[in-house]
């Protein structure tokens, strides 16, 4: 198991479900006794199925659960689910795991795929809330010299980050990419434009 890792897979605008008791039980007897795992799971837009996995790991960030696993031989991460069945089956997996790297290596995959643009951050701490709860990801979070936050996080694609730290006005700055910097300074700029006072 690992419990808070620094990297977090998801940010917290999702409220954390709880897991009945004995539906964790049931996963970590299976992670910990190193058997396969049926898992009544729903994907993004689909109805929930069962599956069967083989787990290596679960980790707790953010009061969120997740199971690393194999399916078929591929990659997994599952959030926890309501309804888990430890097999007798033993699982096909490593004798020895790195959950820590398995979970950077995955928590990258995730940051790095498809349209996603990760942003650096700065935010005062009265919005940061409103901020990771447009988020898709949180990756990284400390103080900044200011008193404000440095947050890295994840969004849907450019036009999702833009819209998100428009929302902030001043009370945000994106300090990376660069495309991003340049797209809200247009933006302001062509507001500021449209309300000067005419001449």
């Amino acid at each position: 198991m690992l419990i808070d890792p620094e990297t977090d897979l998801l940010s917290r605008r999702l409220v954390a479900e709880e897991v009945p008791g004995t539906i964790l039980a049931e996963i970590r007897r299976a992670v910990f006794a190193g058997s396969k795992l049926r898992i009544h799971y729903a994907a993004v837009d689909q109805t929930p199925k069962w599956r069967t996995v083989d787990p290596i790991g679960l980790v707790i960030v953010r009061e969120q659960g997740y199971l690393l696993a194999t399916r078929s031989g591929a990659d997994r991460t599952y959030r926890l689910s309501r309804a888990a069945e430890a097999l007798p089956e033993p699982a096909q997996r490593p004798a020895r795991v790195d959950l820590d790297q398995a979970w950077q290596e995955r928590s990258k995959q995730f940051r790095t795929s498809g349209d996603q643009i990760a942003v650096l951050v700065q935010v005062n701490p009265a919005r940061r809330e409103e901020l990771v709860s447009t988020a898709l990801a949180v990756h990284t979070e400390e103080p900044d010299t200011n008193g404000w936050l440095r947050l890295e996080v994840t969004f849907q694609d450019s036009r999702h980050a833009e819209w998100a730290l428009w929302q902030l006005t001043t009370e945000a700055e994106a300090l990376a990419p660069q495309s991003l910097r340049t797209s809200l300074h247009n933006r302001a700029a062509a507001i500021a434009t449209r309300y000067a006072e005419s001449s």
